[in-house]
């Protein structure tokens, strides 16, 4: 039997060769400190628990309609009301198997073969697969601090021609935690907008800012495409729910391939994420916000001291991009041999792109400041600091 040929395009997650490796080592009895995963540590909040609990006690575990319980797109919708002041109409929303699958939602509305979408590198590594799963070209343009690691007009300017359909952005980002400044995210959706292109932003870590919250770029344009989950601040990683705020002249298509793509999302996990914006929950999850706040700055600090350069502090998310070019020339090599002779599990650049990957690791801050302080003293003996 033949695999299909687009298969040969789709790279795999790096990391979780580290990640197999470290379970392996945890099997033979050594301890690892992990901060290779983006996954909050933290559990399901009590509230969603407690929601599902009577979800199951009370009712049968049916389909949803394919664009998502109407509960609880009212319920997002309101959310974007009080949190950023917009008016957004509830058929707009469509819920999905996690952002995943809103991501692969909102290519398969927009996306023809053949056509190039733009992205920044270094970028979450499922983009350009889903680019080329859909038939598309992906062209990635290097950042660093210089943009705050972000896209620009001007970078879209020098490279926008016929055979660019779009972009795909993110704010904040990962693997970098950058927040993409208001100017900066109008003047970029303006500029594919002039030439009828579509944006997407990928708003998953909203809700985890440290400084100035980040904007949506509904803000901006109606036409935008937005991006969300319930996995990172809300803490569901694995009930797998996010959603996907499209167009209204795409409401239509949207509920159609909604239908043939998955049916709808999980049913309980949507009966429990309205628990998600009670007032009780949303408490707890600003406390658990300011908890990823202290982790950054115990976390940038040690690193930091340790040699590390921190080319620009992350804003939002809970990463840290660090450059490592003091400290070795191969960060591919040093997070294997980091894991195997200190314990610590950290992601390689070289799963975000193709921009001086080599010199870049990504460290998550989603484990207890005792545990990021244990990972900071294994790599200050490793490194014989």
């Amino acid at each position: 039997m033949n695999i299909a040929q687009r298969l040969s395009g789709i790279t795999p997650f790096f990391v979780m060769e580290i990640l197999a490796r470290a379970h392996a080592l945890e099997r033979q009895g050594h301890d690892i400190v992990h901060m290779e995963i983006g996954e909050p540590d933290f559990p399901t909040p009590p509230k969603i628990l407690e929601a599902a609990a009577r979800v199951l006690s009370d009712s049968a575990i049916k389909y949803t309609p394919a664009a998502g319980l109407p509960e609880l797109r009212r319920a997002i919708a309101t959310f974007y009301e009080h949190r950023y002041s917009i008016r957004l109409d509830e058929r707009r929303i469509v819920v999905t198997p996690g952002a995943s699958g809103a991501l692969m939602l909102v290519m398969g509305l927009v996306l023809n073969p053949g056509e190039t979408v733009l992205l920044a590198d270094p970028s979450y590594p499922c983009y350009p697969n889903f680019v080329r799963l859909f038939g598309g070209i992906p062209r990635s343009l290097p950042v660093d601090e210089a943009s705050a690691f972000n896209l620009s007009a001007a970078m879209l300017g020098a490279q926008w021609d016929a055979s660019v359909a779009g972009i795909i952005t993110a704010s904040p980002a990962n693997p970098t935690g950058s927040i993409m400044a208001p100017r900066t995210m109008q003047a970029l959706i303006e500029f594919v907008d002039e030439r009828q292109g579509f944006a997407v932003s990928d708003e998953i870590y909203h809700g985890l800012e440290y400084a100035l919250p980040a904007e949506t770029a509904l803000k901006t344009s109606d036409e935008v495409f937005v991006i969300n989950s319930f996995s990172k601040y809300f803490g569901m990683t694995g009930w797998r729910l996010g959603w996907a705020v499209v167009p209204e002249s795409a409401i239509d298509g949207a509920e159609r391939l909604a239908q043939n793509l998955y049916i709808s999302a999980p049913t309980l996990s949507q009966w429990a994420a309205l628990a998600a914006f009670d007032p009780e929950n949303l408490a707890e999850l600003e406390q658990r916000r300011r908890q990823f706040a202290e982790r950054r700055e115990v976390l940038c600090k040690g690193l930091s001291q340790l040699g590390f350069l921190i080319r620009a502090k992350p804003e939002g998310a809970f990463y840290v991009y660090a450059d490592s070019s003091r400290v070795t020339e191969d960060s591919q090599a040093f997070a294997f041999a980091l894991l195997e002779k200190a314990g610590v599990a950290v992601t390689p650049g070289r799963d975000f792109g193709a921009h001086h990957p080599e010199r870049f690791l990504r460290f998550c801050y989603t484990a207890s400041i005792p545990r990021i302080q244990q990972g900071l003293d294994r790599i200050a003996a490793f490194l014989n600091v």
